[in-house]
């Protein structure tokens, strides 16, 4: 008998072992007893327990995904500014819904607007605003802009040039507005009198019209024109003027006063932020060589050995500032709290037989003087009063004639009989 069980429970033994290692023998051991509802309720908790931790963790992770995303972005390919200006503010957690970039707030760089900006002042403003570390839209027609005045900038991921007619509306997003554009020599504005005025005052429009929806500050470059041939000398912002506004120059004085009308009405009906500046005679490097202005006209007169033709009797005035300095007074005027007109110009006053002069000493001793009869409207007297500029900007120039004059000629003769070329960028250093 002892034999026999102990026979019979190796065989029982290697049969529970045998079914162990079967797979029906978990499968029966599962449905055996309610194991198989028990195994559910069990993974059913699971997955409450699980969803539940997940939902109250995911802000942590969606905040640190974005952290990720974010830094990984600006590492490789900057947020464009539409996107970026959309995203939630860390401070309060609200959208910017719209509306200008305070001025103070200068830690980050500004997106700015230049009409006009492929022209002899608008080229040196760019210069200067791209050196703060600004990013810099150009939006210019070529009618008396050159994209060689710009060339330095091409490859400079702050800086976009597009070419557009300010009288045609344009959509962009910016946080300045530098409204540049339009003809400012008499010969290109009395080319097409028509499309000068309507730059003036379309262009204006437009401009203005992008100011209001986009909540940028406003900067006109208006002229020392608006005072046509002034009764008051020097001229004081307070002078209304003398204009003729049938004449052969009015498409330009009156399309500017037209222009200041605009943006007075603006700023004081629809509250929109401007400054107006009343540009007087300035010269520099990058001036359109034959624009019929009398200082281009001297230099270019003189090194292509012609006589420098002086209309009239030659004792009529002019004040000339460099363009450097005209350039400081934009960007003090655009970052300053006042709305203006403010007069920038040189107060040296000088006759054009004077001016003739000194471009005779920089030039050509030997350079010969020819008289011809006076241009219709041309003013006897102008010169600027520039005492508010002084009080409220802390502006006045600093480069005079006889300092300024000499770059002027260098780039002059380097275009005229094209010397040894040199980096446009340096042309101001003084």
């Amino acid at each position: 008998m002892g034999v026999d069980n102990e026979v019979f429970q190796k065989n029982y033994v290697k049969k529970n072992n045998m079914k162990r290692f079967s797979l029906k023998y978990p499968i029966q051991y599962v449905l055996e007893k309610q194991r198989l509802v028990c195994l559910l309720i069990g993974i059913g908790m699971s997955v409450v327990i699980f969803s539940l931790v997940s939902v109250s963790s995911s802000p942590l992770k969606s905040e640190f995904k974005i952290d990720i995303q974010d830094t990984n972005t600006f590492v490789s390919n900057p947020i464009p500014r539409r996107i970026a200006y959309e995203l939630v503010d860390e401070a309060d957690h609200n959208i910017n819904a719209g509306g200008k970039v305070p001025l103070g707030l200068k830690s980050k760089s500004l997106r700015i607007l230049v009409t006009g900006g492929a022209g002899f002042v608008g080229s040196h403003l760019v210069d200067r605003l791209i050196a703060q570390g600004d990013s810099v839209i150009v939006v210019d027609n070529f009618f008396t802009g050159r994209k060689e005045n710009l060339l330095h900038h091409f490859k400079n991921p702050r800086f976009e040039l597009i070419r557009h007619d300010v009288v045609e509306p344009i959509l962009l997003e910016v946080d300045q507005i530098y409204h540049l554009a339009c003809p400012a020599s008499p010969v290109s504005y009395k080319y097409n009198p028509v499309k000068t005025i309507k730059t003036n005052v379309m262009g204006t429009l437009n401009m203005l019209g992008l100011a209001k929806r986009i909540g940028a500050r406003f900067l006109l470059t208006s002229t020392s024109e608006v005072y046509g041939d002034p009764l008051q000398h020097p001229q004081a912002e307070t002078y209304w003027g003398n204009v003729n506004p049938i004449g052969v120059r009015s498409c330009y004085d009156e399309g500017k006063r037209t222009a200041e009308t605009l943006t007075m009405d603006y700023h004081r009906g629809l509250n929109i932020e401007v400054r107006i500046a009343r540009i007087f005679n300035t010269y520099g490097p990058r001036m359109c060589i034959d624009d019929g202005r009398v200082v281009s006209n001297f230099v270019a007169q003189a090194l292509r050995k012609e006589p420098m033709t002086v209309y009239g009797d030659g004792k009529q005035t002019r004040s000339f500032q460099f363009v450097s300095d005209l350039v400081e007074g934009l960007m003090r005027l655009m970052e300053g709290d006042h709305v203006g007109p403010f007069n920038l110009g040189n107060p040296g006053e000088f006759t054009m037989l004077e001016l003739a002069k000194v471009v005779q000493e920089t030039i050509d001793p030997n350079a010969k003087i020819e008289f011809r009869s006076n241009t219709e409207d041309d003013p006897h007297k102008r010169k600027p009063d520039i005492t508010k500029a002084k009080q409220l900007l802390g502006w006045e120039p600093t480069v005079s004639l006889r300092q300024g004059l000499p770059m002027m000629v260098d780039d002059f003769r380097q275009r005229i009989f094209g010397d040894e070329k040199r980096d446009s960028g340096s042309l101001l250093t003084i």
